[in-house]
This record gives structure tokens, C-alpha cells and sequence, in this order.
């Protein structure tokens, strides 16, 4: 038994001998080295090199929750809304021979409901999917939008960013939506640094965004008239007041300057010149301060008898017997506007105050436009809150950057806004702001005046609706206070109050009580239902987690 075993344990130690030996004769592998991943300190927290390169990443974020609750001013607004917010920001930047190679993308993502920020400008810009139902049209949105898309090189910056031209967007506001610019839009600039705190920009960016309409003013609600018909048929009176069809322009008048012919003319706005914007900054241990200025273009399009898909064919509007023909030669040669020019500029300063309580800053900033109310913001409230949460229910203001009067000739609208903001910490846990502006929409007068039609017609009179809102002038006042809570860090809950309110240059029909006007000077009823203002609360309540 002895033997046996020896023979085995022979056998077994020769077989581990021989298979050590053939091991020994293959090639050996070396496992590859575990790469892990580094901290980048090169550009601030939160960076690390992509592995395998030396390109420093940085990826972050947001959620947020809101309630926003709006004073009702009528049963067709809802009067509470709601938002789920998701954010992802993506920062990878590179050192080369030319300084910091930076490419920055941020997309977010959003479901809103009820009477929450769903503004028809946001619907035209393609930035919502609007629920379908009886019970959710209008009232639930999903929200998708590319908020910037950038690269930044020796001084280029291009791609989506906002615009060089702002200064305070709402910075310590919850939700920016006072008179002031604010804006993300496409864009190519350069900005040059010359050392103690002093840069410049000069950038091209897309115009798109920045656009208000621009108003015909014949749209006053005018009936068309139809070919060779006689005035007194077809609403002779608006006719021959100067409030002629609805989208025309008159290109023939007779000796008393009565339009008899009259062309459709296509004011929808296409990209031809991009905006030109320069800012001079300056920035320092106290604060920041920066001047800007714009050049914004205003471009109609042709007249085209009422197609904008197909160039001028159809027949004018024209007076009297055998006017049509006489007025398609003149139509025929008509000149169409020429671009008008719109331009703004801004002022801002920024003050540091830590002798208050560390991290308190005093905003303070003005802005004037004509033809460019977008760089102003005197539009913001009535564009965007105001939309959502009723505040002109009562009546409704123009938002446009120009005005095409019966001549073809382009009047363009001057506005201006000033803001102001306080951000102070009463602990370093807990913070709150109060925040200011107001603006003003100026519409040249000469747009707004009766003319007097010959006898037998309009009886002599000038035709004037004194309770029309088109084109009447206005101011907006938006304001209000906030206070955030922090219990650890980059978690704010906090609540913000808002009032907003319009006033009107003269009175108009105040729709909440039924004061619709009449054709002439008086309110249907005889009761006198009309306002001057309109006003509206907000009340918000916000959850936030950055990351």
C-alpha cells in the first residue's frame, strides 16, 4: 500500500514539474495599469480629467419644484401652476498655447401645468409640447430647450450663450421676468482683455429672439373692401378715416388724400442682418459696471395682395368706378418700406457690499430703446407673466417694435426700463432680495389721430374710439421680495412675492366688466366700464437642488 502511494505522489509531483516547465516557456502579459481618475484643480471644484486625456470635465445640475399661485382676475385663468425642473450642465475645458479651450452645454428639461409660465411667446418659439385634452389644452406642457451650447477660444465665444448686451438678468430673483434683458440666442463674438479689470466685446447674434412685431396699422379691426365697390359699402367710414382694410397699405390717394387703392403688405420678419452688439465691462474687488449698446434691424416684406407664399398677383382694393385698373399701375411701381434701424443702449452697475453682511451685492441698471424693446424688456411682463397670470384680462397693449402707418412708412416705438435689486444675508443660511422695474412704451401719437372724411360720408367728423387700446402708450411696474432658505449647502427653500401692474394712457373698456366699446365714443350699455390699469399678484414657492 506504501508503494502505491510513493508511485502516485510520484506521478503527480512529475506532472506539476512538467506544466511549471511548459509555463515557463510561453510568454508572459502584463496586465495593464488601472487608470484612475485625477482631480483637476487647473479651473476650480468639481473637475476632473477625462481619462486618457488631458481635457478637464465638470458635470452638474439641478432639480427644482415649484407653485406659483396668481391673483384671479377672471374665470378663464387658472390661478395655480406647477413645474418640475431638470437641468444638466456639462463643462470640459482644455489648456492649450492660446489659453483655456472651454466648450459648455446646459439642457433643460420641464413639465409646467396650469397657470405657470406658459407664455405664447414660448409656444411660438418651439420651446413646448402642449397637452391635447379638453382638460389639459394650454394647461400642461412638456418644456424641452437647449439654455446655452458654446465654445470659447482665445477670446471667440460662439454658439448659444446669452447675449453680451445683458448686464442683471434677474440674478437674485427666483424667476426673471422684470423689464430687463435677458436672453439666450445664437451668436459670434469676441471679447478682448486689457488687463486691470477692463474688457470689451463686439458680437453678431441672431435676431430671432429679440423680435416683436411689427404692426400694420391698418389692423384696427377694419372690414376688407372689395374691388371697385363704393366706400359707404364696405365700412367706408374706417376707410376713409386712415384705418383702411385689415394688412393693407394705400399706394394711390386722390387730390383730398382719401386712399383709393390700397395692397396688402407682408410685415412677417426673416433674418437678414444679425444684431450688432459692443459692451465695454469693467470688474473689480467692489462690484462690476458695463455699458452696451445694439443695433437691431427691422425688415417688412413685400406687398403680395394678401399671399405671403406667393408674390403679388391678386387684384387691389380700390374706389370708385374703374379705379381697380388705374390702381394696379400703381401698385404695379409701389416702393416697398425700406429697413428701418432700431438701436438700444444700456448702462449697469454692480456693487459689492460685505460691510453689510458677506455676499450682499446692490444691482442698478437703465436701458433705452427705439424700434429694439427687446433690449429694454419693457415688453417682459405683458410677453410672458402677464400672460399666464391675467394681468391684462382687462384690456390688451400692443408689444411691437414698429408700426406701418396707410403711407408704408415704418414709425418705430421707444421704450426705456430701469431696475434695481438688493440681495442681502441675513445669515449665511438664510438670504433674501427685493427687486424693482419699471418701464415705459411709447407709440409716436400721429398714429393714434382722426381724420377728417368729406361730407355726406363721415359727416365731417373725425373718427376717433377713444376706448381703443391700439397703440396707446403704457408703463408697466413689476416688484417684489424674496427669502431663501439654505440649510446645507446648494439646497434653497424659499418663497417670493410679486406685483405687477399696467397702466394705460387714458381709459379703455375694462373687459372683466363687460365694458366693450362701441364703434364711436360710446360703451356699449351707457354704464362706463372702463379702467386705466390692470394689476395682478403672484405668490411663489420653490425647491431647489444644485449639484
Amino acid at each position: 500500500m506504501k508503494l502505491v502511494k510513493s508511485l502516485l505522489l510520484g506521478s503527480a509531483a512529475g506532472l506539476c514539474a512538467g506544466a511549471g516547465a511548459q509555463a515557463a516557456d510561453l510568454p508572459m502579459r502584463k496586465a495593464a495599469p488601472v487608470e484612475y481618475v485625477r482631480v483637476c484643480t487647473a479651473y476650480g471644484a468639481g473637475f476632473f480629467y477625462i481619462p486618457g486625456t488631458d481635457t478637464c470635465l465638470r458635470v452638474g445640475g439641478r432639480a427644482r419644484f415649484e407653485y406659483q399661485f396668481t391673483q384671479q382676475n377672471t374665470r378663464a385663468s387658472s390661478v395655480s401652476g406647477y413645474r418640475g425642473l431638470a437641468r444638466i450642465n456639462i463643462d470640459a475645458r482644455t489648456q492649450t498655447p492660446y489659453g483655456a479651450l472651454r466648450a459648455f452645454v446646459r439642457i433643460e428639461v420641464a413639465s409646467r401645468t396650469g397657470g405657470y409660465l406658459k407664455s405664447g411667446t414660448a409656444e411660438r418659439y418651439a420651446l413646448s409640447f402642449t397637452a391635447s385634452g379638453q382638460d389639459t389644452f394650454n394647461q400642461a406642457q412638456k418644456f424641452v430647450e437647449v439654455d446655452k451650447a458654446f465654445v470659447q477660444f482665445a477670446g471667440l465665444t460662439a454658439g448659444r450663450a446669452q447675449s453680451f448686451f445683458d448686464f442683471y438678468s434677474g440674478d437674485v430673483e427666483m424667476i426673471g421676468s422684470g423689464n430687463y434683458s435677458s436672453t439666450n440666442t445664437n451668436l459670434f463674438a469676441y471679447t478682448a482683455t486689457f488687463g486691470s479689470g477692463f474688457s470689451a466685446t463686439v458680437a453678431a447674434e441672431d435676431p430671432t429672439a429679440r423680435r416683436n412685431p411689427v404692426f400694420l396699422s391698418a389692423q384696427a379691426g377694419t372690414v376688407g373692401l372689395a374691388a371697385g365697390a363704393a366706400p359707404a359699402a364696405q365700412n367706408g367710414v374706417n376707410f376713409l378715416s386712415g384705418a383702411i382694410p385689415f394688412g393693407f397699405v394705400a399706394v394711390a390717394r386722390n387730390a383730398a388724400g382719401i386712399p383709393t387703392a390700397a395692397v396688402a403688405l407682408d410685415v412677417g420678419q426673416r433674418n437678414n442682418m444679425p444684431d450688432f452688439v459692443g459692451a465695454l465691462r469693467y470688474d473689480a474687488a467692489w462690484g462690476s459696471a458695463q455699458v452696451s449698446g445694439a443695433v437691431h434691424e427691422i425688415r417688412v416684406g413685400t406687398y403680395n395682395g394678401g399671399n405671403p407664399s406667393a408674390p403679388f398677383t391678386a387684384t387691389p382694393f380700390a374706389v370708385g368706378a374703374g379705379a381697380a385698373a388705374a390702381a394696379a399701375a400703381v401698385v404695379a411701381n409701389a416702393q416697398v418700406p425700406s429697413a428701418a434701424y432700431g438701436f438700444a443702449f444700456q448702462g449697469g452697475l454692480k456693487i459689492n457690499v460685505p460691510q453689510l453682511a458677506p455676499g450682499d451685492q446692490l444691482w442698478l441698471q437703465g436701458a433705452y430703446a427705439q424700434g429694439a424693446s427687446s433690449f429694454t424688456g419693457a415688453f417682459n411682463p405683458p410677453g410672458t407673466e402677464t400672460n399666464t397670470s391675467g394681468i391684462t384680462n382687462r384690456f390688451v397693449v400692443n408689444q411691437d417694435d414698429a408700426v406701418v402707418d396707410s403711407f408704408g412708412r415704418i414709425h418705430k416705438t421707444e421704450t426705456f426700463s430701469v431696475s434695481g435689486a438688493f440681495l442681502h444675508y441675513f445669515t449665511p443660511e438664510v438670504r433674501g432680495a427685493l427687486f424693482g422695474t419699471y418701464a415705459q412704451v411709447n407709440y409716436d401719437a400721429a398714429l393714434r389721430t382722426g381724420v377728417t372724411g368729406p361730407a355726406g360720408i363721415t359727416g365731417g367728423a373725425a373718427v376717433v374710439n377713444p376706448f381703443n387700446p391700439t397703440l396707446k402708450s403704457f408703463e408697466v411696474f413689476y416688484g417684489g421680495g424674496n427669502l431663501i432658505w439654505s440649510p446645507v449647502r446648494d439646497l434653497d427653500i424659499g418663497v417670493e412675492v410679486v406685483y405687477e401692474r399696467i397702466n394705460i394712457a387714458g381709459r379703455v373698456a375694462d373687459n372683466n366688466k363687460g365694458g366693450t366699446a362701441a364703434a364711436g365714443a360710446t360703451v356699449v350699455g351707457g354704464t362706463g366700464r372702463t379702467t386705466s390699469f390692470d394689476d395682478n399678484i403672484l405668490a411663489r414657492f420653490r425647491v431647489q437642488r444644485d449639484f
